[in-house]
């Protein structure tokens, strides 16, 4: 979920007509919005299982808006459209089962997404899903561009470990193109890169402007939930881009109001659910990520600890390696 939300601009998310809003029904809402999706678009699904019902469709659209409104979406500007998947209802033309919805269908909800503008004058970052061995051509990285265009020819490195070389070939949709820019899933080869030299959660750039490799950085969280508190010296696992990384929080800076953005306390000693805080932050191993006013989509990070999102952040400032 963490993987696809942070290379995502659009997220269809679904909410069971009978159950409403459920707490991962929360916690995907809240990533998505920290992991910089823009574009909601809701399926109240299962409307077979509440026989087709306004009602009930009203009700779990107030739940799921009251949510929204939290955290910044506008839920005047989402599209709900009561859905049954299984029987194809309002997915690609309206149903008779529900004469009262007059909005959008499935399909037109997602033709009507807006395509964003694509960030091609940032440095070049393509964090790397996997590295595949293929016979005649060698170690193909695989990856989305996030930010920049790679041309063949191009020099490149890949970070943390610092392997780079010339890119050989890029292949898209199994058809090999000349370059490539921000949204396009591609597979490229680098002259010189061997299966061992690049693996899942490295980032590549080009040589005159390497990913930032951070020593610690400063990030701005929000504790979704916690079983107790968290202080200082807490070690979970950071999701940022494709990588995982166990991280420690070294100090808790300040504390801050989640509505207005104040700082509330310095120095705090704790934090808890609920709360807002600027921390700094020490990767137990090399990680690339970047401030997010400068790479914004390398920027944001989930941390999950004890099989459940415990919080979401953004990096403010790197302290390179």
């Amino acid at each position: 979920m963490i993987t696809g939300a942070s290379q995502a601009d659009a997220a269809v998310l679904v909410v069971a007509a009978p159950d409403g809003v459920m707490a991962q029904t929360k916690e995907h809402i809240f990533l998505s919005r920290t992991l910089g999706i823009n574009q909601l678009i809701v399926a109240v699904n299962k409307m077979d299982a509440v026989d087709y019902s306004e009602a009930r469709y009203k009700e779990v659209v107030e739940q799921v808006s009251g949510i929204l409104k939290m955290i910044g979406f506008k839920p005047s500007e989402i599209p709900f459209v009561p859905t049954s998947a299984f029987y194809g209802d309002n997915i690609v033309k309206h149903s008779d089962k529900t004469p009262w919805y007059k909005g959008p269908t499935m399909m037109d909800t997602l033709n009507n997404l807006k395509e964003p503008e694509k960030p091609s004058t940032l440095p070049l970052r393509i964090p790397v899903e996997d590295a595949y061995t293929i016979s005649g051509i060698g170690t193909v990285p695989v990856g989305r561009v996030e930010t920049g265009v790679m041309k063949k020819g191009d020099k490149v490195v890949f970070m943390p470990g610092g392997a780079g070389g010339e890119v050989k070939s890029i292949e898209m949709h199994h058809e090999e193109i000349p370059q490539a820019a921000p949204g396009d899933n591609i597979g490229w080869n680098v002259r010189g890169i061997g299966k061992n030299d690049v693996r899942r959660g490295d980032v590549c750039g080009h040589v005159d402007n390497p990913p930032k490799v951070a020593d610690e950085f400063v990030g701005q969280i929000v504790v979704l939930q916690h079983p107790s508190a968290i202080t200082a010296g807490y070690t979970p696992v950071f999701h940022a881009h494709t990588s995982q990384i166990a991280c420690q929080l070294i100090a808790l800076n300040r504390k801050l109001d989640p509505k207005t953005g104040q700082v509330k306390e310095e120095n705090p000693t704790f934090l808890k659910a609920g709360d807002a805080a600027i921390v700094t932050i020490k990767p137990t191993k090399p990680m690339v990520i970047e401030p997010v006013k400068e790479i914004p989509q390398l920027g944001r990070f989930a941390i999950r600890d004890m099989g459940m999102t415990i919080a979401a952040g953004m990096c403010m400032s790197v302290k390179q390696k």
